[in-house]
């Protein structure tokens, strides 16, 4: 029994990765760099009757004549050195033979040690895995249809690993997880669409599912071996490799109030986070091999491969459908005498953008309502709250009666929201709605209950222990908005923005508060010209004289050090912030320009500086552009050393520059594979003094990209960013023929 305090929460906080103990059905030893053991399980004898109790200390050479009989001398040292140089993929698993019977030898790296962990070679199916597999897996992806190819899946692993149910699960954003997919033993009954709460396989068991592709619970019933050590190692084994790790009490209680014996699941990777299992379910003990268990995997690789290209393709297929309506609504606005009008008097507008029933466009003092909204006097009181509570220039939410309790009232018209910020200062803007998407989840049992009192007055885990249909019913909650949604719209700001400025004239209030801005502007030029650059210029004077002094001691002149470089990134933000206010005084010098010397100018700078190879920077094709050749060439300069610098990291570098011409203008696009930007992040890269929470020790100031935006949109032209993390960046930018 638990105690009393315990309840699934508790989950989220097991340390399961150091466990102390491993699964019974094999046995477990450690070295450490030197060959020597420094943890064993004290099961060995289960499967060596005769070897010495304790191993601790012992050189692994001792005991290589036993688990290897018929190996060479010394082919535990050969097997880590060749798996630390080729990875242990290539030689998992070994072959050996232990007392006449033939065992797998799997190792893997964690911190300083090995682990060699032994397992019987057999299995309790008899199926010949690499037969089916080979015939099958061409099956399993012959069908287009998604919801087909997971039935496929399920329907494979059962026949190679023989379980009685296999069912395909999938995790919600909140860890909750769902049956979308199942093949099952004809006698049992279905539990497909049957939802699960995050508790049941919690946070930290969900990260070691992205790292241990496949775990096996062979029998739920069996003791786990206890991992000893030394008596003054206090260092836990970290066990997050270890393929023999035993299982948490709380989930043994689990599956034993599922009547589940054995289970054994396959991840499901999309885009590098776990996207679900194939989890699988026998109602009696069950073991398979590690062979069977690699070819599992394999079945779940290319699974999670088909997932990611059938998801990439339907993506590419919305943005390509966004992006097509954001370039007609771009042209329309420029053609247009009204904005108001281009945006939403056409075939074309606000609503094609996004996935949305309804939009509005509060603009020039006219509101605009397209498709299914909120009444006016409701949206009058959503634009006051948006004002009051939104700060950002962009907002979006699923669940806009959870934020803004009025919005209950018509939830059937707009549970989801997707604000863009026009002008706070005016009043202006654009907001999309979507409906409120009823759904009656059927959980396995209430999931509220994770503790029940027995008739002793002991609480136990009972995670849903009968199992029956709970069904709730989810309000006021819409569809979510998608990434494709969220760059098409930071977009059409941009070229509203654009389109705006292009179009304003005097009229426009903002004229006003610019010229306020750039009178403030060059105040605050001066009083940095000033007030700042003489007191730095001072401090690196005495700091420079400091370092003369040839009785300072080491850890003082690394102090002066680090003042003379505080110093000196001082002086070049503020060099930084007067080039971005002189911008705006600048007058145009406005000439045909080749810009293809300018970029392998710039190109064979950074290669010298980065010590970077050249083939990791492709320029194609540069058309001539119209502009001023100094600001231009501040333009790719750090548009380009960014991309240098933000990819440095990519396992090999690919940098792309080229440009591409067309009717009425010139684009120029600079793509890396770098560090990426955050979706939520876009709104705001080209702001003064922004910079992304990835970029880490990577050097800037934030102030380069509001430069290049001043310039281009100086030039009359535009730019933009399309990114995603860990995949790099692209930037766009438009130039007037």
């Amino acid at each position: 029994m638990l105690p009393v305090n315990i309840d699934l929460t508790n989950c989220d906080r097991e340390p399961i990765h150091i466990p102390g103990k491993i699964q019974s059905h094999g046995f477990l030893i450690v070295i450490n760099q030197d060959d020597i053991i420094v943890y064993h399980s004290d099961n060995i004898a289960d499967f060596i009757p005769d070897i010495t109790p304790n191993l601790l200390g012992k050189h692994i050479n001792t005991i290589e004549p036993i688990i290897g009989k018929n190996e060479p001398p010394n082919f535990i040292h050969q097997l880590t050195i060749f798996g630390k140089t080729n990875g242990f993929d290539q030689t998992n698993p070994f072959n050996t033979d232990i007392r006449g019977k033939a065992f797998h030898l799997i190792i893997s790296a964690t911190a300083d040690f090995f682990l060699l962990e032994f397992e019987p070679a057999y299995s309790d199916s008899t199926t010949d895995v690499q037969k089916i597999i080979g015939r099958s897996i061409s099956e399993m992806l012959a069908d287009k249809n998604l919801q087909n190819l997971l039935n496929n899946s399920a329907k494979l692993v059962k026949n190679v690993i023989g379980y009685d149910r296999v069912m395909i699960y999938r995790f919600a954003e909140d860890g909750h997880g769902e049956v979308i997919a199942e093949a099952k033993n004809a006698d049992l009954p279905s539990w497909l669409g049957l939802h699960y709460p995050a508790s049941d396989i919690p946070k930290q068991a969900r990260e070691l599912y992205k790292v241990n592709l496949t775990r096996l619970i062979a029998n739920v019933h069996t003791t786990p071996a206890a991992i000893l050590t030394v008596a003054d190692n206090e260092v836990p084994l970290d066990m997050t490799n270890s393929h023999l790790r035993a299982v948490s009490p709380i989930h043994i209680q689990y599956l034993k109030n599922m009547g589940v014996e054995s289970s054994f699941s396959i991840s499901l990777i999309y885009k590098g986070e776990l996207w679900g299992l194939i989890a699988c379910h026998n109602y009696s003990p069950r073991f398979i091999d590690y062979r069977s268990r690699e070819s599992a995997k394999l079945i779940g690789q290319i699974l999670s491969s088909a997932l990611e290209f059938r998801q990439d393709e339907e993506n590419q297929l919305t943005q390509e459908l966004f992006k097509s309506a954001v370039d007609q609504l771009s042209r329309l606005m420029l053609k247009d005498n009204s904005i108001d009008d281009a945006l939403t008097a056409h075939s074309v507008n606000l609503l094609n953008a996004v996935d949305a029933t309804g939009a509005v466009l509060i603009f020039d003092n006219n509101v605009t309502k397209l498709g299914v909204t909120p009444n006016d006097q409701q949206i009058t009181s959503l634009v006051a709250w948006i004002k009051r509570n939104v700060t950002d220039n962009f907002y979006y939410t699923n669940q806009l009666p959870l934020e803004y309790p009025e919005a209950a009232l018509y939830r059937n018209v707009a549970s989801g929201v997707m604000v863009t910020t026009l002008s706070r200062e005016m009043g202006e803007y654009v907001i999309w709605f979507k409906p409120e998407q009823l759904e009656t989840i059927t959980w396995a049992g209430n999931p509220e209950k994770p503790v029940e009192i027995n008739t002793e007055g002991a609480s136990h885990i009972s995670p849903r222990h009968s199992f029956e249909a709970w069904s709730q019913t989810v309000s006021g909650i819409s569809k979510k908005w998608t990434n494709e949604e969220i760059k098409s719209v930071v977009r059409l700001r941009s070229e509203i923005t654009y389109a705006i400025n292009q179009k304003a004239g005097a009229i426009r209030l903002l004229n006003e508060k610019l010229k306020q801005a750039y009178e403030e502007l060059d105040t605050f030029s001066f009083t940095i010209s000033h007030d700042l650059k003489n007191p730095i210029s001072t401090i690196k004077s005495f700091s420079q004289i400091l370092l003369r002094d040839k009785d300072m001691k080491p850890q003082s002149i690394k102090i002066i050090e680090r003042i003379n470089k505080g110093a000196d990134k001082m002086n070049n933000m503020i060099n930084e912030v007067l080039d971005y206010s002189r911008i705006g005084r600048s007058e145009l010098v406005l000439t045909a320009i080749d810009p293809a010397p300018m970029i392998h100018d710039i190109v064979r700078d950074l290669l010298l500086i980065y010590n970077i190879d050249e083939s990791c920077i492709t320029i194609g094709p540069t058309p001539k552009i119209q502009g001023d050749a100094v600001m231009l060439s501040q333009v790719f300069s750090n548009i380009i050393s960014n991309a240098v610098k933000y990819s440095m990291m990519a396992d090999r570098q690919n940098i792309s520059i080229t440009g591409t011409e067309g009717d009425s203008e010139v684009i120029y696009t600079i793509t890396d594979n770098g560090l990426g930007i955050d979706i939520k992040q876009l709104p705001r890269i080209f702001e003064l003094f922004h910079r992304t929470d990835n970029v880490g020790d990577i050097e800037g100031s934030g102030v380069g990209l509001a430069i290049v935006k001043r310039i281009v949109e100086k030039h009359r032209g535009k730019i933009w960013v399309d990114s995603e993390p860990g995949k790099g960046s692209t930037f766009y930018i438009a130039f007037n023929k």
